[in-house]
């Protein structure tokens, strides 16, 4: 898709139904994203994901998807202490999980650990930039790359990221110039993600673009719906109808012999 310039799209999911939506939308990349720690889960951040919670998830959706990629969000600490623990928990995405690639965070710190699992028969997809897992070293969620040395560092991730063998990179809250750069600097496709236009693609939490999670709304993020408004006055509606006797119905209710019930009485 890159050499034709035909643009990629990508978003996250967390579970079988939601899967089956954008796999039916014909949406190519499925990320099972950590993102669920904040989105599903109720997490503050993206940290206290567990390998297990990943696996569950991952499982769900590749259950709903027939057509698209799934790529499994490797968590915090499963693949930062040596490159066996790396070796093992993306083993697990793709063997528990039925995943069919897994996503690093970092660049040319986790290269070796991209090649090594690369090597294995398991694609990888890097993610440099605002690394969530890494939030707490970096201050909180700020644009990266914005000096000399910083934008410099990324473009070395990218290139390090590539001759691991990563088969696509996102590139998270960059500049949207340097994502440019860094776009044309490589041969495997950048997944940009508040990155600017000039990425070879783009993903998105799917909650974000739903509308259906409203803590934290990012910059980066497009509303294309508004599924809180839509969800609350669905449930809204049930309660009142409850509670005034007027749910259910015949409609929603079902019937037997009456002979039966005679006897019964």
């Amino acid at each position: 898709m890159k050499p034709k310039g035909e643009k990629i799209t990508m978003l996250t999911a967390y579970d079988y139904v939601t899967a089956g939506l954008v796999d039916e939308a014909g949406v190519p990349l499925i990320l099972v994203g950590d993102s669920l720690g904040m989105v599903v889960l109720g997490y503050e951040s993206t940290i206290p994901v567990t390998m297990e919670e990943m696996l569950h998830h991952t499982r769900a959706v590749v259950r709903g998807t027939k057509k698209a990629m799934v790529i499994g969000d490797m968590p915090f600490m499963t693949y930062h202490v040596s490159v066996d623990d790396a070796l093992r928990n993306a083993a697990r995405f793709i063997q528990e999980g039925g995943a069919q690639a897994v996503k690093l965070e970092g660049g040319v710190n986790v290269a070796e650990k991209v090649k090594r699992i690369v090597d294995c028969g398991m694609p990888v997809m890097g993610h440099i930039g605002l690394t969530p897992q890494s939030i707490h070293q970096l201050g909180g969620f700020k644009v990266q790359g914005k000096t000399p040395q910083a934008a410099q560092k990324l473009l070395d991730d990218a290139r390090a990221l590539e001759e691991a063998g990563a088969f696509s990179i996102v590139l998270e809250t960059v500049p949207a110039p340097l994502a440019t750069l860094i776009t044309q600097k490589v041969s495997v496709p950048t997944i940009g993600i508040g990155a600017g236009i000039g990425c070879d693609g783009q993903v998105q939490v799917i909650n974000d673009i739903l509308g259906s999670f409203t803590d934290f709304v990012p910059r980066h993020a497009k509303q294309y719906a508004n599924l809180t408004d839509i969800i609350k006055k669905a449930i809204t509606d049930y309660h009142e109808e409850v509670k005034a006797g007027k749910f259910p119905t015949g409609k929603q209710s079902f019937s037997m012999d009456e002979g039966i019930l005679d006897g019964l009485k």
